[in-house]
Parts: C-alpha cells; sequence; structure tokens
C-alpha cells in the first residue's frame, strides 16, 4: 500500500512525495523486527503500531481526495490522466486499507480469533453469514484476511455492507468513512474525469 503513494499524481499530492513511504517504513519496522517472516506472536503493542498506521494513510488517503477535488475545481483539470491516475490510486488504497482495518479490529485481532488462542474471543464486529449457518463443514469456520478483503471491496463498490453485517458502533464508523471516500472518488472524480477524456 504505501509503494501506491509514490503513484499519486504530484498535481493532487498535497505533502512531500516521500512522506508517506518514510512515515510507513518507520512504522513498519518494529512490525518487521519482531516478527521478520511470519506473523507468530500476539504483541498488543505490535497492533496499535498497525492500526497507528493504517488509520494514518486512511487520512492522508482523505487528504488526497480533498487535493483532487480542489484540483477538480481549479479549472486545471484538462488532464483526464491525471484525473483517473489519482482515483484509481485513491480507491485501491482505501479498499486495502479498510480491510486491514477491519481484519485488525475484529474481535480482537487476527491472533484473537486463533483457534489454539486460550484467551477469551471479543464480540464479534462483523457478522459473515458463516456464522448464521448450521452447514456441514462450517461449523469452526473464522474468517481469514481474504473475507475481510470482500468486505472491504463490497463496501467500497456497493457504498454500503452486503452480505456481511457491521455489528459494532466503531466498525460501522469505518465502514460509512469508507463508503464516504468510496463514493466521492468514483461518483465525482471518475465521471468528470471521463468527460474530460
Amino acid at each position: 500500500m504505501l509503494i501506491l503513494q509514490l503513484l499519486v499524481p504530484t498535481q493532487i499530492n498535497l505533502l512531500p512525495q516521500w512522506l508517506m513511504p518514510i512515515i510507513g517504513a518507520l512504522l513498519l519496522l518494529p512490525l518487521v523486527w519482531t516478527n521478520p517472516f511470519h506473523l507468530r506472536r500476539d504483541e498488543p503493542w505490535l497492533r496499535w503500531v498497525e492500526l497507528v498506521l493504517v488509520a494514518i494513510l486512511v487520512l492522508v488517503n482523505a487528504l488526497y481526495l480533498a487535493g483532487l477535488i480542489a484540483f477538480l475545481n481549479s479549472g486545471e483539470a484538462t488532464n483526464g490522466k491525471v484525473l483517473v491516475k489519482g482515483a484509481v490510486v485513491i480507491w485501491v488504497t482505501n479498499f486495502v486499507a479498510f480491510a486491514v482495518w477491519y481484519w485488525e479490529i475484529d474481535r480482537g485481532g487476527p491472533f484473537a480469533r486463533a483457534p489454539e488462542h486460550e484467551r477469551q474471543m471479543e464480540r464479534a464486529d462483523l457478522l459473515f453469514p458463516q456464522m448464521t449457518v448450521d452447514l456441514p463443514g462450517w461449523e469452526h469456520w473464522l474468517p481469514g484476511f481474504t473475507d475481510y478483503l470482500f468486505v472491504s471491496f463490497t463496501a467500497a463498490t456497493a457504498f454500503s455492507p452486503t452480505d456481511t453485517m457491521p455489528l459494532s458502533a466503531r466498525t460501522k464508523t469505518l465502514m460509512g468513512i469508507q463508503s464516504s471516500i468510496a463514493l466521492l472518488t468514483l461518483a465525482v472524480i471518475a465521471a468528470r474525469a471521463i468527460n474530460v477524456l
């Protein structure tokens, strides 16, 4: 995701191009240092570092969207390629960042959801369809990252939940923010970019 920050068009980037990759690398350093190959240990402080990184990424992505809207209203938006590139980078960053966020907060994160984990799992933030059915082979189903990626993708394309319902206030808030960013990006920016092209 941090590599995408280097692809943000300079016309919409209100920050220095190098700033986000540097901040991201500094926040990723403790994650990679403590778990160089696979995430094996449940370190609460590492989870908070990851959540801070995702929150910063979402905030900067919203700044890019504001920059894109300002560029659109400046009268200089005659280059449709800049608008399309900016919209694609913002939309993809939005959908992947929120997938990570959902994955990290739902029921205490991936380590708390692991079947071999001894501690009590937190309440579910998302209600997946597999959790509501009694079908053979699905009794001990647990969501993986792909499931959260799908939830994020559908929230970014339908601008609302589809098959997986948000249960907690924090997840409803996150999904509302994600859908708002996606709606502005696709409906306003992409539509204008197509008109320019």
